[in-house]
């Protein structure tokens, strides 16, 4: 399989120059194939976030080095970091991130339209995207008419209409009820099964389980790596949960 990302000794030190620069994340090494579901799990402050931002180019490594589909992201200017997340990354969030003055279809044709894609074009993916979604009655609404659910199935589709490399997801299931929530865990399955490679950040051990591999941060390093193989999901969501309970009880010692 292809590598679509490869961290070598990536690092990010905030603050650097000052009495106190704050490490957070420090000599992460990872490769990422095509195709693969990976879950980021860790306590608050273990670096989740910031390697997602440096994994979405929205933050730049301090050291070492990042490449996403064989470019270095240290090289390239802010301008071709843009042209890159709208034509490659798909982006989806625990707060769906949609702007409430635009219909749901202008919400979805966003990334088509910061490339210059065609109208007709667009008409057709933003129909065919929805319809896939069932959300295609949606397209004459605003986000506040919608419910949890619907907006986060919104906010896959902006996510997929450009057809992505990789979707980033943090906490996408955080803010919707068990059933939406295990709605929107089939569609990134789905998303998975079709060969999309999907990086996301969670606390749930369940939502976990989903993956092909768990990294488990911890002050800024991965502290643990788990890989489902062949183990049933039962078999990796208990693997998952006794993991998680142990570094907890670390805390707590």
């Amino acid at each position: 399989m292809e590598t679509v990302l490869q961290a070598k000794n990536m690092t990010k030190i905030y603050g650097m120059g000052s009495k106190q620069p704050f490490t957070a994340l420090e000599n992460i090494d990872l490769e990422i194939k095509t195709g693969e579901f990976i879950v980021v799990m860790g306590p608050s402050g273990s670096g989740k976030s910031t390697l997602v931002n440096n994994i979405s180019t929205i933050d730049i490594p301090t050291n070492g080095s990042l490449y996403i589909l064989n470019q270095e992201v240290k090289q390239m200017s802010e301008n071709q970091l843009g042209k890159f997340r709208y034509q490659y990354l798909g982006f989806v969030f625990q707060n769906y991130n949609l702007l409430n003055s635009l219909t749901i279809y202008e919400n979805i044709m966003i990334p088509l339209k910061l490339i210059g894609e065609d109208k007709k074009v667009i008409d057709e993916k933003v129909h065919q995207i929805t319809k896939e979604l069932d959300i295609e009655s949606l397209l004459n609404k605003y986000p506040h008419e919608c419910s949890g659910g619907q907006q986060q199935r919104v906010a896959i589709a902006r996510a997929l209409i450009g057809n992505p490399k990789i979707i980033i997801a943090d906490e996408p299931t955080g803010n919707l009820d068990s059933q939406n929530s295990h709605e929107i865990l089939s569609i990134f399955k789905k998303m998975n099964e079709n060969h999309i490679t999907i990086i996301m950040v969670s606390h749930d051990p369940l939502i976990a389980s989903y993956s092909s591999r768990l990294l488990y941060l911890k002050d800024g390093k991965i502290e643990k790596e788990l890989f489902k193989g062949d183990k049933t999901q039962q078999e990796y969501f208990k693997e998952i949960v006794s993991i998680n309970s142990k570094e907890m009880q670390k805390m707590l010692d």
